[in-house]
């Protein structure tokens, strides 16, 4: 018997509710992390931030729009375009035709009611 996938909408549709209206799409926003994909470094449970605007490159960690549903992986660029690698060897890398399906950059991670746990993914300025 294979396990039941959730599936938790992350982008609603303002038209069915006026309140979301007053929100900007680019604002940074958190979700939890479901599954051992992205583990050792992400943990099921750990909450992560992701950031619309961020700008994604070779290495960052993304969320990204593929193949009707959201997904959690690090970008690569390889010699035959970009992929999406998970961490967990388990699962596949995917390609993808260009860096449109990327939805956003994760910037930080904490596990829930832990302040002394959070880790941040911003790039580094020289």
């Amino acid at each position: 018997m294979s396990p039941r996938k959730k599936t938790i909408p992350i982008v609603a549709d303002p038209g069915k509710d006026a309140r979301l209206d007053a929100c900007s799409g680019a604002e940074p926003f958190a979700l939890m992390v479901l599954g051992d994909s992205m583990v050792p470094e992400f943990e099921e449970g750990e909450i992560i931030t992701i950031e619309p605007e961020g700008l994604a490159r070779d290495g960052s960690f993304v969320l990204a729009f593929v193949e009707r549903e959201y997904i959690f992986r690090r970008l690569v660029q390889a010699a035959s375009g970009w992929m999406l690698e998970a961490l967990n060897p388990r699962y596949p890398a995917i390609a993808i035709p260009d860096l449109d399906v990327v939805k956003g950059v994760i910037i930080q991670k904490q596990k829930p009611g832990s302040r002394r746990s959070r880790k941040s993914y911003l790039p580094k300025t020289h």
